[in-house]
């Protein structure tokens, strides 16, 4: 890229999509991964219910996400690592600024 010989297959398509359809009221799907991509996440919108927060329940907000791998690209173990690494993100959003640890 600094020499200005990237060619168009340099940065062409992709490995790894999210789908958003949260904003059309779904709260959960399963997304289907598109070749060449390696992952797929889903992401449903965010809903209010009852959660188990500090041992009581109170209202909380929840969001459905998935995650669809091609095994032959990414293990499993390793897609469910990313699954809770987001989720903590999700979870604590100052972890994305370096305040505090995963």
């Amino acid at each position: 890229a600094k020499d200005k010989k990237l060619q168009p297959e340099d940065w062409e398509g992709n490995t790894f999509t999210i789908s958003n359809l949260g904003m059309f009221g779904i709260d959960e799907f399963t997304a289907i991964i598109n070749p060449p991509d390696a992952c797929i996440m889903a992401i449903g919108g965010i809903i209010e219910k009852p959660v188990l927060k500090n041992g009581a329940i109170v209202p909380g907000h929840t969001m459905k996400v998935t995650l669809s791998c091609d095994h032959r690209l990414v293990d499993g173990v390793t897609g469910a690592e990313f699954l809770n690494t987001f989720k903590a993100f999700m979870e604590e959003p100052a972890l994305l600024l370096g305040q505090g640890g995963i």
